[in-house]
């Protein structure tokens, strides 16, 4: 089964799949090799992991781009690429659309904030009209060559516009042939349990770790219905983490042992990064 037609099979199953963010490949890789069945390609992520930057619309196509052709050649599970807005009107939608369905996306996620956008969880979010959004997500329904890739709406209305606003956008995003709905940054947890009631597509629900959203529990979540729980930027801040306690240990103790149990040891990092299988190529071809 292509990673496609696998998606299109995890989301409508409609069990609360849990789908990591990675902002590069070998973070892609950690998430495949644990068992996750989808990787979602975080745009905060490569923001902040690849510029040192926040989640303020620095962050262009072609790096996304540049991230899912990468990320999609280190591994198989399917991959959910975040577009932010597009960069741009509906026009450009269907060139953004058409570039990362070249490079390897098997679903990609559009959103309806103004142009800078800013992640989910900041303040000061706007959001386009209704009129504009619904247009730009039939631009990238259009604009995919192939019926299997996925498209996926996400509305920030909730946030400046309230929860009813929200819903009724993300009705028009499904008449509009949107596959997935992604309601974000709700707060309270009955709308987080009324989404599933109340629109008719597979849904994503966004867990953001100290964000505005009440944490649910993935299995609770695939009780209520949704498709995906996402987790964009756990893998993100449990690295930052990680380096930060390496780092500190370096800094004060003047070293740092494989058995410290703050590293990967040497030969498992070679393992996640396929050095065996680079070495059996070697040795073919020499």
């Amino acid at each position: 089964m292509s990673p496609r037609k696998k998606l299109k099979e995890l989301v409508q199953a409609r069990r609360g799949v849990i789908v990591p963010g990675a902002f590069n490949a070998l973070s892609a890789k950690v998430i495949e090799d644990l068992g996750f069945e989808a990787i979602y390609v975080t745009g905060a992520g490569v923001t902040n992991m690849w510029f040192g930057m926040p989640d303020q619309g620095f962050m262009g196509l072609a790096e996304i781009a540049d991230h899912t052709a990468r990320i999609r050649d280190a591994v198989n599970v399917p991959l959910l690429v975040d577009a932010d807005t597009g960069f741009g009107n509906a026009l450009n939608v269907i060139h953004t659309v058409r570039t990362l369905e070249r490079a390897g996306a098997d679903c990609i996620q559009l959103e309806d904030q103004v142009a800078p956008k800013r992640c989910g969880h900041f303040s000061g979010k706007e959001v386009i009209s209704t009129e504009e959004a619904v247009n730009k997500i039939k631009a990238a329904v259009d604009a995919r060559r192939d019926a299997d890739l996925m498209i996926m709406a996400r509305t920030d209305a909730a946030a400046t516009l309230g929860f009813e606003a929200a819903v009724e956008r993300a009705q028009k995003f499904a008449e509009a042939g949107a596959d997935i709905l992604f309601v974000e940054a709700v707060t309270q947890a009955d709308e987080v349990r009324a989404l599933p009631q109340r629109l008719p597509q597979p849904q994503l629900m966004n867990m953001v770790i100290g964000g505005r959203t009440p944490i649910f529990n993935a299995q609770q979540l695939g009780e209520l219905g949704y498709g995906i729980v996402l987790y964009a930027n756990a893998a993100l801040q449990g690295a930052v983490m990680g380096m930060q306690k390496a780092l500190t240990v370096l800094r004060d103790e003047k070293e740092v042992q494989e058995a410290s149990g703050l590293v990967t040891p040497f030969a498992e990092r070679q393992r996640l990064v396929g050095k065996p299988e680079w070495d059996a190529l070697e040795k073919r071809y020499t």
